[in-house]
C-alpha cells in the first residue's frame, strides 16, 4: 500500500485479515498504520449501528437544511432540493433540467494602441553606451574642478578622499562571500572611529559643563560601544570557521604591533623627538593603512583573524594619536580622566553586548550598532556647530551633511532593526512613501542652501530642522523595504555611517576619518551591489521607488505534473545510499535554527564516505554572508561549504545523486533560466533540479518572497519533504544513523 495509508482491521480480535496486524496495537509498518486495537468488543457487530446512525444523522441535516433554521419546509424553488426530488404528489419530478443563467455580456474592450518602438541598431547601441559613460566622466570632472575652487584644504581632503575610494574598492572585492558578515562586522567596529571627533570637542573637567561637551562626550561614548562590541562580535564569528585540523594561529601575538605602535608613540613624543601635533598625523595614517589591512585580511579564513588584528590595532593607535592631539591642545589631567572614563564605559558596554547576542540575531546587532554611528556622527556635527559658528562653505556643508547622513542611518537602522526581529512587519510601510520622501528629500535640500546663507539667529535651528527631515527620510525610505531585501537594506545603511564618517573627516579636516569612512562606505555599497545583482534587481526597486515591470500575470509559461510528497524515512534511504549530496540552504535554517542537525547529518555522511557539499546563494538568509557563519558555528568545515558560482555549471551536478534543498525557495526557481517573462528572469539561482533527485524540505507548498510557483517542486524527480527545518533535520540525522549501521 502506499505510504500513509491507513488499515482497520475488523479481525484483529480473532487474528486479523492482515498478516502484519497485532490485535491490541496501533503502530506503522512501511509507513502504513495498523489499527488492531480490541478495546471496541465485537467491532464488526457495531459496525452496522454506527453506520446507520452516521447515515441517519446525515439525512436529518440534509432535512433541516432545506428551510429557515428550526423549521422543517420544502422550498421547491431551492435549486439543490429541487434537484434532489424524484415525485411529488404522484408524479415523477425526475430528471430535472435547472434552469440556464446567463452571464452578462462582457463588454470587449478595444485594446489600446501601443506605438511601435524602435529597434536600435548595434552601433547605435554603442553610441549611446559610450555617450552615457562620457557624460557621467565629464560631470565628475566638472565637478572636481569646481570643488578645486574652495582653496587647497579642500583639494586636499578630496585627493585623500578619492585615494581611499580606489584603495577602500580593491579591498573590498577581495573578500570571500563567506566572510561578508566578518566584513560588515569589523567595519562597524572600525566606524565607531567618530570617537575621534568626540574626543577632541570634549571638554569642561571631570564632567562636561556645555552643551556641546555633552554632545561630544554622549558621541564619544557610543562610539566606543561599536568599537567594543564590533571587534568581539568579528573575533565570535572568525573563530567559528576555524577547523580541529586547522594549526594554531598563536592570536595572542596579534596584540604585538598595537603595543608596539602606541609604545613608540608615546615614547617618542614624551622624550621630545617627536613633535606631538603633528606626529598624531603619521599616527592617524599608520592607522588608516591598518584599517585597510584589516579589510585585505578578510580574503581567506586563514588570515581572518590577522585582519581583525589589525582592525583593533588601528583603532587603539588612532585613540592613542586622538588623545595625543587632544593633550597638545590643551585638554588637561582632570579631562583626560573624563575622557578614559567615557571610553571605558562604552567599551565595556559594547564588549558585553557582543558576548552576549546569540550568532542568529547577528543582523538585528549590525542594525542596532549602524544606529549609533548615525547618532554619533550627527551630535558631533551639531556639537561642532555649536562651538565654532560661522563656519565657512566647505565646513557647514560638511556639518549640515554630516549630521543629515548620521540621522537617516539611525532612523533607517531603527526601522530595519524593528523588523528583523519581528516588532513591526516585513511589508510595513507608509502610505504615500515615494511622494512623502520626495518632500523631505527637497526640503533638505532647502535646508542645505538655508544654512549656507543663514538668517541671523537661524544656523542651529536650520540644522536641526534639516537633520529631522533627514531622519525623517530613513524612516520612510526603509519602511519600504520588504523584509526578504533587509539584506540590501542593512548594507546601504552600513554605506550611510561610512559616508557621515567621511563627512565628519571633512568637518574636523581629519584624515583619518575620510579614510575610513570612504573604505566603508565604498564596502557597503559593493556589497549592495553584489546583493542587487544576485537579485536581479535593482537599489530603486529595493527601495520601493520603482517597481519591476514584470508580474506573474506576463508570464505565459505553463508549469506541467503534480508535486509529489514523500516522507523522513524515505529521504533517509536516499540519502544513506548517495555517493554525492549537494545541500542547498535558505533563510528557513535560521529561522528554525536547523543549521545544528544539518552539521551532524553532513558529519555522519561524510565519514561515511559520501561526497558532501553546502552550496550557498548570496541573498539567503537575512545579511551577507549570515547562513556561513551559521554553519560555522554549528562546526560545517568551510571547505565544505560552496558559494553558488563554484558549484553551478551543469557540469556539476551530472554526478550529484541527491540534492538537498532547506527552508529555500526563489534562490532555486527555475522560472528565473526557463521564462523570459518572469519578474525573477535573469536572476542567478542554484541548479538544483539538474541533480538526479531533488528533495525539498518546506513548512508548506506556498511560494517565496516572489509570490511565484516554482516548477522544480512539479518536476518527476523532485519529492517534497513538509515540515519545520529543524525538526526534518533531527529525524533525518537519527534515521540515517540507523540505516549506516545496519548497512
Amino acid at each position: 500500500m502506499k505510504h500513509g495509508s491507513v488499515v482497520v482491521d475488523l479481525a484483529a480480535e480473532t487474528g486479523g485479515n492482515v498478516e502484519t496486524t497485532r490485535p491490541g496495537e496501533v503502530y506503522e509498518y512501511n509507513n502504513v498504520t495498523h489499527i488492531g486495537l480490541s478495546l471496541y468488543e465485537h467491532m464488526p457487530s457495531r459496525m452496522p449501528a454506527q453506520a446507520s446512525f452516521l447515515f441517519a444523522n446525515n439525512m436529518a441535516k440534509y432535512l433541516c437544511s432545506m428551510g429557515p433554521p428550526g423549521y422543517f419546509f420544502v422550498d421547491y424553488d431551492d435549486v439543490p432540493t429541487r434537484g434532489a426530488m424524484l415525485c411529488r404528489d404522484g408524479e415523477l419530478t425526475w430528471p430535472w433540467s435547472p434552469p440556464k443563467v446567463e452571464a452578462p455580456p462582457v463588454k470587449e474592450e478595444e485594446p489600446a494602441e501601443v506605438a511601435p518602438v524602435a529597434e536600435m541598431s548595434p552601433e547605435e547601441e554603442s553610441f549611446q553606451s559610450t555617450a552615457s559613460s562620457v557624460a557621467l566622466v565629464s560631470l565628475i570632472v566638472m565637478a572636481l574642478l569646481a570643488a578645486g575652487t574652495a582653496g587647497q584644504s579642500v583639494t586636499t581632503m578630496l585627493t585623500t578622499l578619492a585615494l581611499a575610494l580606489i584603495g577602500g574598492a580593491q579591498v573590498v572585492y577581495g573578500v570571500v562571500p563567506a566572510l561578508h558578515s566578518p566584513l560588515m562586522s569589523v567595519t562597524n567596529a572600525i566606524s565607531g572611529l567618530t570617537v575621534v571627533g568626540g574626543i577632541l570637542m570634549m571638554g569642561g573637567g571631570y564632567m562636561p559643563e556645555t552643551l556641546p561637551q555633552w554632545l561630544a562626550a554622549a558621541a564619544a561614548l557610543i562610539s566606543m560601544v561599536n568599537v567594543g562590541g564590533g571587534f568581539v562580535m568579528t573575533r565570535r564569528m572568525i573563530d567559528m570557521f576555524k577547523r580541529e585540523t586547522d594549526v594554531s594561529q598563536f592570536a595572542e601575538m596579534y596584540a604585538l604591533p598595537a603595543a608596539l605602535f602606541v609604545g613608540l608613540y608615546v615614547a617618542g613624543t614624551s622624550l621630545g623627538y617627536m613633535d606631538l601635533a603633528s606626529e598624531s598625523q603619521m599616527v592617524y595614517l599608520v592607522s588608516s593603512l591598518m584599517c585597510i589591512g584589516a579589510i585585505h585580511g578578510l580574503s581567506s579564513q586563514q588570515t581572518a583573524q590577522f585582519g581583525n588584528a589589525m582592525g583593533l590595532s588601528g583603532v587603539v593607535g588612532a585613540l592613542a594619536g586622538t588623545l595625543g592631539l587632544a593633550y597638545a591642545q590643551g585638554a588637561g589631567a582632570a579631562v583626560l580622566t573624563q575622557i578614559a572614563t567615557v571610553l571605558a564605559t562604552g567599551t565595556a558596554l559594547g564588549m558585553a553586548v557582543a558576548s552576549q547576542v546569540e550568532i542568529t540575531a547577528l543582523p538585528q546587532l549590525v542594525a542596532a550598532f549602524h544606529s549609533l554611528v548615525g547618532l554619533a556622527a550627527s551630535l558631533t556635527a551639531i556639537a561642532s556647530a555649536l562651538q565654532q559658528p560661522g563656519a565657512d562653505a566647505m565646513h557647514a556643508t560638511s556639518e549640515y551633511l554630516a549630521s543629515g547622513i548620521g540621522a537617516l542611518t539611525v532612523t533607517g537602522s531603527m526601522v530595519a532593526f524593528a523588523k528583523l526581529q519581528g516588532l513591526v512587519g516585513g511589508n510595513a510601510s507608509i502610505p504615500g512613501g515615494n511622494a512623502l520622501s520626495g518632500s523631505l528629500t527637497a526640503a533638505f535640500a532647502a535646508g542645505l542652501w538655508a544654512y549656507l546663507n543663514p538668517m541671523p539667529g537661524m544656523e542651529i535651528p536650520t540644522l536641526v530642522l534639516g537633520t529631522a527631515a533627514a531622519a525623517g527620510m530613513g524612516l520612510v525610505v526603509t519602511s519600504q523595504v520588504g523584509g526578504a531585501d533587509m539584506p540590501v537594506a542593512i548594507t546601504l545603511l552600513n554605506s550611510a555611517s561610512g559616508w557621515a564618517l567621511t563627512a565628519e573627516g571633512f568637518v574636523l579636516s581629519n584624515n583619518l576619518l575620510t579614510i575610513v569612512g570612504a573604505l566603508i562606505g565604498s564596502s557597503g555599497a559593493i556589497l549592495s551591489q553584489i546583493m542587487c545583482e544576485a537579485m536581479n534587481r535593482n537599489i530603486l526597486e529595493v527601495l520601493g521607488v520603482t517597481s519591476k515591470p514584470k508580474t506573474q500575470s506576463d508570464s505565459t509559461y505553463q508549469i506541467e505534473g503534480e508535486v509529489t510528497t514523500t516522507n523522513n524515512d524515505h529521504v533517509a534511504d536516499l540519502l544513506a545510499t548517495a555517493k554525492k549530496v549537494v545541500i542547498v540552504p535558505g533563510y528557513g535554517v535560521a529561522v528554525s535554527k536547523a543549521q545544528y542537525a544539518l552539521a551532524q547529518l553532513l558529519e555522519m555522511l561524510t565519514q561515511n564516505g559520501t561526497d558532501v557539499k553546502v552550496a550557498i546563494h548570496p541573498v539567503a538568509g537575512r545579511m551577507p554572508g549570515q547562513l556561513n557563519v551559521l554553519l560555522a558555528e554549528a562546526g560545517v568545515p568551510y571547505d565544505q561549504v560552496l558559494e553558488m558560482d563554484e558549484l553551478n555549471d551543469p557540469s556539476d551536478w551530472e554526478d550529484v545523486d541527491v540534492s538537498l534543498v532547506v527552508g529555500a525557495n526563489d534562490t532555486v526557481n527555475s522560472l528565473a533560466e526557463d521564462d523570459p517573462n518572469s519578474p525573477i528572469a535573469g536572476m542567478p539561482v542554484i541548479r538544483v533540479w539538474l541533480a538526479k533527485k531533488c528533495i525539498v524540505v518546506k513548512r508548506s507548498l506556498g511560494v517565496g518572497y516572489a509570490a511565484l510557483d516554482n516548477p522544480v517542486f512539479y518536476k518527476d524527480h523532485t519529492d517534497m519533504l513538509l515540515g519545520d527545518a529543524k525538526e526534518v533535520g533531527q529525524s533525518l540525522e537519527e534515521l540515517v544513523h540507523t540505516k549506516l549501521h545496519r548497512l
